[in-house]
């Protein structure tokens, strides 16, 4: 997969020894976007993070969210689209979720995305340990309130979500006929982005479960909480 427009002098290969990881698995990304768009500015990104993920040496994976019902519009996790973001969310180990401003806000499509994806299922919460980076698109000047908001979501799941983020004004100034992104310091931010969230991925990788217990439910039963939890994602 070609990025002409990284500069892989210096993006010198990440280095496991000072991360606590052998780097011998790939770390798992799996990437939403929030536009349905023939052509779509956040997924246009979402794929430009894609190719530099894999420089960086992950495995990614793409979620489409056409098909995707809208949350408790008579469907359950049973339903064909549902299920495939569920299991896409389970098998990653870190996130990018990217989405465009509309009407000074995260898109209603990224929303449901994020609303599909259960707090737990019995007592195991999927999301939580897992890393987290956010992105945003604009089609005027730069703003930060889908990031803003991605994040608060994003600790709401539970994830460990990277310091950086990218928000790309005047999207459509940004990627070519081919929908590749031009070099400029917009694209340069993406690039630290994702190779923040590749170290702290492998930073973090068998370790999550130690660095998100809580004393409050070490105290409570496993069947209390699993209780507790359903109550609390079924509201």
């Amino acid at each position: 997969m070609t990025t002409p427009n990284l500069d892989k002098a210096n993006l010198p290969p990440i280095q496991y020894d000072q991360l606590a990881s052998d780097g011998q698995t790939p770390v798992k990304i799996a990437l939403l976007y929030g536009s349905l768009r023939e052509r779509s500015y956040s997924r246009l990104l979402v794929e430009e993070a894609m190719r530099i993920l894999e420089v960086l040496g992950a495995e990614c994976r793409i979620f489409n969210p056409s098909g995707l019902p809208l949350p408790d519009d008579g469907v359950d996790a049973s339903h064909r689209k549902v299920a495939e973001l569920r299991e896409l969310i389970s098998w990653s180990e870190g996130m990018v979720w990217c989405s465009p401003e509309r009407h000074g806000a995260m898109t209603g499509i990224m929303k449901s995305q994020i609303d599909w994806i259960p707090l737990s299922i019995g007592s195991v919460r999927p999301t939580q340990g897992k890393t987290l980076a956010v992105m945003q698109v604009s089609g005027g000047s730069q703003s930060f309130n889908s990031v803003n908001q991605l994040r608060i979501l994003g600790r709401w799941m539970r994830c460990l979500t990277i310091p950086n983020q990218s928000s790309v004004p005047k999207a459509f100034q940004q990627f070519d006929e081919e929908g590749r992104m031009l070099a400029s310091a917009y694209y340069d931010r993406v690039v630290d982005v994702m190779e923040e969230l590749v170290k702290f991925t492998h930073l973090t990788r068998g370790r999550s479960d130690y660095l998100t217990d809580r004393y409050s439910e070490r105290v409570e039963s496993a069947e209390a909480l699993s209780s507790r939890v359903r109550g609390t994602s079924a509201s």
